[in-house]
């Protein structure tokens, strides 16, 4: 579904990525390496939010893709609710919102602002609101840091039934993160 061939990527002259290639089929694929090594550049170069210097990146079919950023990037003045809404499909249900919500452990009806809510309070959102976006391309870059052992179960529980039918590519440091998240592949950075 989804291939990246010969991506190269420099800030001045400082090389991040250099001629990555990988197929990433549907499941779990790892994406791996030390601070700096280009994860994140990768997946902004597949978001379409940054060019690569060279290389292509090559979609087998249409794509529907949502993303949990390392930074939330919620609507600071809006509900948990409301910010899931902005970007879902119109099919989804409020109360089915509200599930996903109550699942995550956050308050449902609750018109409190997201800028109210704690760090980890505000990862649940963003995740949330990736999982109900029903992508076919779910981009997860560090979707559990900030989160207690508690709320990363429910995260990981949450986000396993998206991962069937999607490629989902996965960036942690945590090992333990890829193996409950079933990683199957893995692509080494740096």
């Amino acid at each position: 579904m989804l291939s990246v061939r010969d991506i190269c990527k420099a800030f001045g002259e400082k090389s991040v990525l250099r001629h990555v290639s990988f197929d990433f089929p549907r499941g779990v694929t790892a994406i791996t390496g030390p601070s700096g090594c280009g994860k994140s550049t990768l997946l902004n170069i597949l978001m379409g939010l940054l060019p690569a210097d060279q290389g292509e990146v090559v979609f087998a079919e249409s794509v529907r893709m949502a993303a949990v950023f390392q930074e939330d990037r919620l609507i600071e003045h809006l509900s948990a609710a409301k910010n899931i809404r902005l970007t879902c499909p119109r099919e989804i249900s409020d109360s089915e919102i509200e599930r996903a919500l109550a699942r995550l452990g956050l308050p449902q009806r609750d018109g409190t602002r997201v800028a109210k809510y704690s760090g980890g309070m505000r990862r649940r959102v963003a995740i949330a609101r990736a999982a109900l976006h029903r992508a076919n391309l779910l981009i997860l870059d560090e979707p559990f840091q900030g989160l207690d052992a508690e709320a990363r179960a429910q995260a990981v529980d949450f986000l396993l039934p998206s991962a069937e039918n999607a490629v989902v590519l996965l960036v942690s440091h945590d090992r333990e993160d890829l193996r409950q998240m079933g990683a199957r592949g893995e692509l080494i950075l740096g």
